[in-house]
């Protein structure tokens, strides 16, 4: 009889089976506000169909802001930027500035982020 011999097992760290993940949008977010708009169950076939629309929705929305960026000669994308793409999609009129969109559809801790809000002394936050 020939004595068995111990194997050696070689781990791998599995660092190289795992594939870089693309950057995107996190499920638990859309899951968070689309539960909070559809008020009732949203089966997991649907939950996947929103969230790869919302992917390709902010996907689309980013290059169209980097187009206007560009096309304004700049590097960083502003406010006014995000103004306009907001008017060409027909979310933004006349009737419905910016300032109703955000109090409409942000909680109160961003809200006073993006509107300038009058505080005692006169100070108006953010300063401008």
């Amino acid at each position: 009889l020939e004595p068995q011999q111990a194997k050696l097992v070689v781990k791998s760290s599995g660092a190289s089976r795992k594939r870089p993940r693309e950057a995107g949008i996190i499920s638990s977010w859309v899951k968070k506000v689309f539960s909070h708009y559809a008020k009732i169950p949203v089966t997991r076939e649907a939950f996947r169909i929103v969230e790869k629309c919302s992917e390709r929705y902010f996907k689309q929305l980013s290059n169209d802001l980097e187009a206007y960026a560009n096309h304004a000669g700049r590097r960083t994308v502003e406010m006014a930027d995000l103004e306009v793409l907001m008017r060409r999609q027909g979310l933004v009129t006349e009737r419905v500035p910016m300032q109703v969109l955000i109090e409409r559809h942000l909680p109160l801790e961003y809200r006073m982020l993006l509107i300038p809000v009058a505080v005692s002394g006169n100070k108006v936050i953010p300063c401008q």
